[in-house]
């Protein structure tokens, strides 16, 4: 007797199951699109939506071939062919390191990205500004380049000056900006809790500026035109005047605690400024809520004691 009609078939489950292949393939390019975007990242948040519009532009490319939209898989192919070029060409540092890095078998640092912090911890920025506070007081001229949300490389200088690589100090800072050493011409490169360099050469701005500023305002202007992902702390060796550039602008003149101000303000991670918002915001109207009930309580007792 056959049992061929009482067994269930399970033919359909591998017709419905889709191909292994395809869910292989799907993974490596959700993978490698995760490693670029890590990798270019981590500069400014403007490069970030540069690849995630280059990948949108992708998808939209594999939508038209599904949907057999030939000319606009045409028109999309030629676009996603001309971003990579640009892209390429725009980040060039960060995809010379992604190829480093494969060529060098490193892998699963690629999911890592950098390894440098992207903080600032407050007694860093304290060592900063007590240390631009004593040079202007003694009218010291100094250069500070902070890295922020990404890592500088040595092609944006003119000269990447001396590696250094020690620990952010109010007194190492002082000494490096004295006339009588030989580091003090130039910028110290900062980045996390790390002095970098030092007699790093910063390229000029090339806007006109007021006669009151100098050589140092002039580069601060320049290297944070040129790139957004740091900051530039001036000090002037004429008047002492503390300035702060981002973005190919001057914020000046400051005191010391206005600095301090703004570096914390600037450091702080923006998730964690959101978390704070958010948890202000949610405590606000879960005050309000908490209120509202405790003034219905009283009503509803004497509706019945009633």
């Amino acid at each position: 007797m056959s049992l061929s009609g009482f067994v269930p078939d399970f033919s359909w489950i591998s017709s419905w199951l889709p191909d292994p292949v395809n869910i292989i393939d799907l993974g490596l390019v959700l993978a490698l699109s995760y490693a670029l975007l890590l990798i270019i990242g981590e500069g400014e948040r403007r490069s970030l939506w540069m690849v995630r519009g280059f990948i949108v532009l992708m998808l939209a490319t594999v939508v038209s071939e599904q949907f057999k939209l030939q000319l606009l898989k045409f028109l999309l192919e030629k676009l996603v062919l001309g971003s990579a070029v640009a892209m390429a060409v725009i980040f060039q540092s960060q995809f010379r390191r992604f190829l480093e890095q494969i060529g060098r078998g490193e892998i699963i640092q690629l999911f890592q990205g950098s390894g440098r912090p992207k903080t600032q911890p407050d007694s860093v920025i304290d060592r900063i500004v007590d240390a631009v506070k004593e040079l202007s007081q003694n009218r010291t001229g100094a250069l500070v380049l902070i890295e922020t949300t990404g890592s500088l490389e040595e092609e944006d200088f003119v000269s990447g000056g001396v590696a250094l690589n020690a620990e952010v100090s109010k007194e190492l800072l002082q000494t490096i900006f004295q006339t009588t050493t030989l580091l003090h011409d130039g910028a110290v490169l900062i980045s996390g809790s790390r002095i970098l360099a030092a007699a790093v050469i910063l390229p000029l701005s090339e806007r006109t500026a007021s006669r009151q500023l100098g050589t140092r305002h002039r580069a601060a202007m320049g290297i944070t035109e040129r790139v957004e992902k740091c900051l530039c702390i001036v000090v002037s060796e004429e008047t002492g005047s503390i300035s702060l550039a981002e973005k190919g602008t001057l914020n000046r003149p400051l005191t010391s605690s206005k600095l301090k101000e703004l570096l914390q303000a600037r450091f702080t991670p923006i998730v964690e400024r959101d978390a704070v918002r958010l948890s202000r915001k949610i405590g606000f109207q879960g005050k309000i809520l908490l209120e509202r009930i405790l003034r219905l309580r009283p009503s509803g007792s004497r509706k019945k004691n009633h």
